[in-house]
């Protein structure tokens, strides 16, 4: 029914099974088809993805929304359709004032977005650096990815740091062929729908990288729709794009090598649904649970002096950039240290 998976008392709960969740007295209950039921204290809960069919009422939704929990919705082909965020709680009229600001000034909106592709940028050269360490004949791919960073300080416009990014991650993903031990055959990154295996893979990962970020700015002030690489837009949450760039060579890119090359998921994993490469609910289970327990993962913060979890990082990533936006500190993206 459940495969769950997060940090310290509070979990996501990922729902594979249909049914219904309600309110029962002071906690959720979920039915599911066989009329199965199960209680979820509501101090356990995080959030909740539903990849299946779900019913629920306004009295549930009134329910979370108390408690600041979030539902993301992902479809029949496990594709990311939304989420439902309850009415923000950590609110900041001087902070939103103050991204607005740095998004309508073009030299302050530059400047963040180019530390998004620098911190990006750098964790997909460190990627390629681990791997090339242990056996796989990179260079090349490093050599070009270096050359294309040192143009980034000078580049002034979100447009062409949006093609450098591009350009870095069309040789990134050349390189793909090389680092994971399957055959592959993974030549650029087909989104909409995937077109292949590994496309179909990044993808679904992407967006549970996505959701997690989300969640994370939801516990700051920030505003999530007020973004500088990304171009905000309606019905969307740009600024968790924009976080999970820096993010993805660890948390995304890394677990799909890692699935890849102990044959977790091979070929097998998917099944072909028209003109959909669908993935199979085993293998689903296995990704989102493989994934919780990679942000859960524990490093020695280098400045902190103290342990942390991955997941917590992305959370200190929203510190810097709200010090960054009140003039407190400029802010520096995150870039693997070890």
């Amino acid at each position: 029914m459940f495969c769950i998976g997060g940090l310290s008392m509070k979990r996501s709960f990922f729902l594979y099974s249909n049914g219904t969740l309600k309110r029962k007295d002071n906690t959720i209950t979920f039915i599911n088809e066989k009329d199965e039921k199960r209680d979820i204290p509501i101090e356990m809960v995080d959030d909740f993805y539903v990849m299946s069919e779900m019913n629920f009422n306004t009295k549930f939704i009134n329910y979370i929304s108390q408690f600041g929990i979030p539902i993301h919705f992902f479809n029949y082909y496990t594709f990311y359709t939304g989420s439902f965020y309850p009415r923000e709680m950590n609110i900041s009229g001087q902070l939103l004032v103050k991204q607005v600001e740095h998004y309508t000034n073009e030299q302050k909106r530059v400047e963040i977005a180019r530390e998004f592709i620098e911190g990006a940028s750098f964790n997909i050269f460190r990627n390629l650096r681990y791997y090339n360490g242990r056996g796989k004949d990179l260079k090349f791919y490093m050599e070009q990815i270096e050359e294309l960073r040192k143009h980034l300080k000078n580049v002034n416009s979100v447009e062409e740091l949006m093609g450098y990014e591009g350009n870095i991650r069309k040789i990134y993903y050349e390189a793909w062929n090389i680092i994971v031990n399957q055959e592959i055959d993974f030549e650029k990154r087909v989104k909409n729908p995937p077109d292949n295996m590994i496309n179909s893979l990044i993808s679904f990962v992407n967006t549970l990288s996505y959701t997690k970020v989300l969640r994370e700015i939801y516990k700051t002030q920030l505003n999530p729709t007020v973004s500088y690489l990304h171009q905000p837009s309606t019905r969307r949450f740009s600024l968790s794009l924009d976080i999970s760039e820096v993010f993805k060579p660890l948390i995304v890119d890394r677990l799909i090598f890692s699935l890849l090359n102990k044959n977790q998921i091979t070929e097998k994993s998917f099944m072909k649904d028209f003109e959909y490469l669908r993935l199979k609910e085993d293998a689903s289970k296995l990704i989102v649970q493989e994934f919780e327990d990679r942000l859960k993962q524990i490093i020695t913060h280098k400045d902190l002096n103290r342990k942390i979890s991955y997941q917590y990082l992305v959370r200190l990533e929203c510190y810097k950039l709200i010090k960054h936006l009140l003039g407190e500190k400029k802010y520096k993206s995150f870039q693997m240290w070890w």
